[in-house]
């Protein structure tokens, strides 16, 4: 019989009837391993899950949902003394699972669970916001924002990712750029953004690769920039040819800046955020998190 660490699995809501899920986890206590679970139902659940765990003396606290999930953990165990902290394990039970498919956590539910309660834990960066909102892989802006928060749930559940796409061919009369200035280290842009993306990450919206060459461990974000001159050409060349494409700006600081005189919002991993000025910067090794050995995100 395998010797497994206590774990937390906190479960979002929505994916608490799944049986997939259910039998994974009845085979791992069956070979030994004591797997505590809790469901969410509110926003604040999973920081009183958190306190719960801290208090059982689990090792892993599991987050089981998607990127906003996966996001609510996170930025609730930063907030908890590094001596007494968990590692954060993943489960991928959302529409696009971008985070957990840019790092590689496998698909199948009992790999990915295996990998939560005993896979080798690294440190890894996390961004902040405004000194408060924090986010684990990316903070996007402009018109991916727009149709990421408008996109219907029943077709999310529907059609998974690909809903995003849809939506917007959808609603192109809302396309429109943001007019802004970024500054960072050894950076600075103005102009109108189509769409912004700034990573610790690689994917938004459901697989769309913003930035490309992000890491997690590097104490850096990468940011990108869909620029919005000549609109609908500009966003042609974008998809179909994004290294030939004179409208992707590309960026690298440990912080940037971002100056918006009429105002715009942006998604962090979930979360809207609106304003007209924003701060976001990295904190460097602020989270243990259990990921495959060979991921992608990890210099």
């Amino acid at each position: 019989m395998a010797t497994y660490p206590d774990s937390l699995l906190i479960l979002n809501g929505k994916s608490a009837g799944n049986d997939i899920l259910r039998q994974a986890i009845v085979g791992l206590r069956e070979d030994g391993a004591r797997i505590h679970v809790r469901v969410t139902w509110e926003k604040g659940d999973a920081a009183r899950y958190i306190d719960e765990g801290i208090r059982l003396g689990v090792k892993t606290l599991i987050s089981g949902g998607g990127d906003g999930t996966i996001n609510e953990i996170a930025s609730a165990l930063v907030q908890r003394n590094a001596d007494e902290r968990p590692a954060m394990g993943i489960l991928p039970l959302g529409t696009a699972n971008d985070f957990a498919t840019s790092a590689g956590i496998p698909d199948e539910l009992e790999k990915a669970l295996q990998l939560a309660i005993i896979g080798k834990s690294t440190a890894v960066d996390i961004a902040q916001v405004n000194d408060k909102t924090c986010f684990i892989n990316m903070a996007t802006g402009g018109f991916g924002t727009r149709i990421t928060s408008e996109t219907p749930e029943r077709l999310k559940a529907a059609l998974g990712g690909v809903s995003y796409l849809i939506h917007g061919l959808m609603r192109m009369d809302t396309l429109k750029p943001d007019r802004c200035e970024i500054h960072g280290e050894n950076f600075h842009w103005q102009g109108d953004a189509l769409v912004i993306g700034i990573g610790n990450g690689r994917q938004a919206g459901g697989g769309q690769q913003l930035c490309p060459e992000a890491l997690i461990n590097d104490g850096l974000l990468e940011l990108r920039i869909f620029t919005g001159d000549g609109l609908l050409p500009a966003l042609f060349t974008t998809l179909t040819q994004p290294q030939a494409s004179p409208n992707i700006i590309d960026g690298q600081s440990a912080w940037f800046e971002i100056n918006a005189p009429h105002g715009m919002t942006f998604n962090l991993d979930g979360e809207p955020l609106s304003g007209e000025t924003f701060r976001i910067e990295v904190v460097p090794g602020a989270l243990q998190c259990r990921l495959p050995p060979d991921c992608v995100l990890l210099r």
